[in-house]
């Protein structure tokens, strides 16, 4: 792909390309607006497990943009799916919030403490001691143990905390069992994400702020991806990296400029 002009199909990171927070980009609304305009079909895609979609288009609403639900897909959403295809209606153990514990309730998984066939791992700003426990004497017992992204980091108002993955690598050290990863870099994700856009992969562009991820997981898919500097990654680390985004902008705004200069 020459030009972002070419795609006709977006898949859009959101954690610090739409908003840090609780807090808006600017040029959040005129974006969408641009989109629609243009008949640019696009999937929300975010290793963010936290929240449910209806929970993000609701966020994204108080911000004066207007999304549904099919068009967000979450890491709990693809793993609920990547799920249902390995043990429909397993047992499973979770860490994590209400986006993944809904998500994977609503998809028939089975819920418990002990004996599970899978141990899921999420964002849960309510960790404790016993979960990690319980997580870890139910891989020891020969659990399967899935992370549902392995961001280090988590972009906030107050600056950047520990991600999933940080949780991940402490189970990962404690059960000497290596995490199978649903969220991105690996294309899984992105693959649902064209399914659902019934997008071709060379009209297809992802949206990011993360090298490691959005920009890795978009050449893992095969498609092209433009790389937003407004979030966790830097110029600096692109320069470390041994690969490139396609397509590099300073912050939304600056991407819409470019969509709407033809």
């Amino acid at each position: 792909m020459k030009s972002v002009l070419e795609a006709k199909y977006y898949i859009i990171d959101m954690d610090g390309v739409l908003w840090h927070g609780d807090r808006p980009v600017p040029g959040l609304v005129e974006f969408f607006e641009l989109l629609n305009k243009r008949d640019i079909r696009f999937v929300l895609a975010t290793n963010n497990a936290s929240k449910t979609p209806a929970q993000f288009r609701d966020k994204l609403a108080r911000m004066g943009v207007d999304v549904a639900e099919h068009q967000i897909i979450t890491s709990a959403v693809a793993t609920a799916a990547y799920l249902n295809e390995v043990k429909p209606q397993a047992k499973v153990f979770c860490i994590g919030e209400d986006g993944l514990v809904e998500t994977l309730t609503r998809a028939g998984f089975i819920h418990c403490t002990e004996g599970a066939d899978f141990v899921i791992v999420g964002m849960d700003r309510d960790l404790s001691w016993e979960k990690l426990a319980l997580a870890t004497l139910n891989v020891r017992a020969g659990a399967r143990l899935i992370g549902t992204n392995r961001d280090a980091t988590f972009p906030t108002e107050r600056g950047l905390v520990h991600g999933n993955g940080a949780i991940v690598a402490a189970l990962e050290f404690a059960t000497e069992v290596k995490a199978e990863i649903i969220g991105k870099p690996e294309p899984i994700m992105y693959i649902q994400a064209m399914q659902r856009l019934q997008a071709e992969p060379s009209r297809t562009l992802a949206v990011g702020d993360r090298l490691e991820t959005d920009v890795l997981g978009a050449i893992r898919a095969g498609i092209a991806s433009v790389f937003l500097l407004s979030g966790v990654s830097t110029l600096q680390q692109l320069a470390r990296c041994d690969y490139q985004p396609n397509f590099i902008y300073r912050d939304l705004q600056d991407f819409t400029r470019a969509i709407a200069s033809a």
